[in-house]
């Protein structure tokens, strides 16, 4: 077995780095856009008196870096030719994820939002595998040139992860002489609604409650009447865009039903895994930044006249960091390189599990790792001066989205304790 990285890859690592120095770098350091990432961050995301929302020059800033990542032809990768992508492998995105969260805090790469000089873009394909021809022709042109904007409406307040009992309804009901549907409910965490020009809306349009089936997904303008942001919710990532909406008598027309009626949950699975290995490729890149940096600097701080590196309370706790680094590198991408061998659906029935193991475990030793460099570098790595903190904040959050650590342990649970049979084929 070759453990080797393609040539192809590795050169175009470095066909990014040449591209952030060219680039990225030189933006950020132009009108003090440094204030976005040194202890000045928050602040400067931030629109305290606006709701916690952020603010719309920090908005502006991540968007002329996906222009000049577009332009550049990075930042639809990991779309397919058709779309001006390279069709980039789960492989490659996640040794890329990894190199760019290991560089630390920048314009390149910054996971408070989910931006990257190289997207994930999910949308896009969901709209290409499920959607009509009018949506696939109005949908996806838009979101690759970011007239639309998509938001997310699955999570309900009183339900969490169980997308299966949902409070949130849509009933047929024709007006004006137009088929259609009225929604009624209530969704949180409807991120990225302050942009949004549409919401994807799950809603429950018949079965009953624990059903799978019975719900439907529906593609609605954020304008419609009845929809109501209620609050946004201020989290430990500063700055937000996560709100709690409501749908009151919200009515669309039948065109707006994304896929099957009843076949909702499909659309919503249909990016999980992928999103799930290159998020675990991202909580180890950032967690391999948290340990150079503190092995570097126990190297160079001298306290009492020695090297702090040479206590072992300070050499052993990074050890241990380093080697499940090693080790969860080598898992990640071999998941990832699996995954590449599979279809969507080969990738549930047989790697599901291994996927929530890379999921759990890189975003645990994220926080660990960002926890322990604070410790390290004492009073300044406490401080916002340091990127510690926020790397913590920030990566924290995984450990609950995309689901939560117990969420896939328990899909580990299931197919450790043989609940869900594995096909025969790994």
């Amino acid at each position: 077995m070759n453990f080797d990285l393609p040539d192809e890859l590795i050169g175009y690592l470095a066909e990014l780095d040449q591209f952030i120095e060219a680039e990225i770098k030189p933006l950020q350091a132009e009108n003090d856009n440094e204030r976005f990432f040194d202890h000045r961050r928050e602040w400067a995301r931030t629109d305290f008196d606006n709701q916690g929302l952020p603010r719309p020059e920090w908005e502006a800033l991540l968007a002329e870096v996906r222009r000049r990542a577009d332009r550049a032809g990075h930042l639809r990768f990991a779309l397919p030719v058709e779309f001006s992508g390279k069709s980039g492998s789960n492989l490659w995105m996640a040794v890329i994820r990894e190199h760019l969260a290991a560089k630390g805090l920048g314009l390149h790469n910054d996971l408070q939002n989910e931006h990257s000089i190289v997207g994930n873009k999910p949308f896009v394909l969901v709209i290409r595998d499920f959607g009509t021809p009018e949506q696939q022709e109005t949908f996806i042109k838009g979101m690759l040139d970011e007239t639309i904007k998509l938001s997310f409406g699955l999570t309900e307040a009183d339900h969490g992860s169980d997308a299966t009992h949902m409070d949130t309804t849509a009933r047929q009901e024709p007006r004006d002489g137009q088929e259609g549907w009225r929604i009624d409910g209530g969704k949180m965490w409807t991120t990225g609604l302050h942009t949004a020009t549409h919401i994807v809306v799950f809603a429950r349009t018949s079965g009953e409650d624990g059903d799978a089936k019975g719900i439907t997904a529906f593609l609605v303008p954020s304008a419609t009447d009845g929809i109501c942001v209620e609050e946004y919710l201020w989290t430990f990532n500063m700055p937000t865009d996560h709100p709690r909406v409501s749908f009151t008598d919200v009515w669309v027309p039948s065109s707006t039903v994304l896929g099957d009626v009843g076949g909702g949950l499909a659309i919503a699975q249909h990016f999980v895994h992928q999103n799930r290995i290159r998020q675990a490729a991202s909580s180890l890149g950032a967690a391999d930044f948290c340990i150079r940096e503190s092995v570097k600097y126990a190297r160079e701080r001298k306290p009492f006249g020695q090297e702090l590196a040479r206590n072992q309370g300070i050499q052993f706790p990074l050890v241990e960091l380093a080697t499940r680094a090693e080790m969860l590198r080598a898992f990640i991408r071999q998941t990832a390189w699996q995954m590449d061998r599979m279809t969507k659906k080969e990738v549930e029935k047989q790697l599901s599990d291994k996927v929530s193991m890379c999921n759990y475990t890189a975003n645990q030793l994220c926080c660990e790792a960002a926890d322990t460099a604070m410790q390290v570098h004492g009073g300044m790595g406490y401080s916002r001066h340091k990127p510690f903190e926020h790397i913590y904040r920030h990566h924290r959050r995984y450990r609950i989205t995309e689901g939560s650590d117990e969420i896939q342990k328990r899909k580990i649970g299931a197919y450790l304790f043989g609940y869900i049979k594995r096909s025969p084929a790994v």
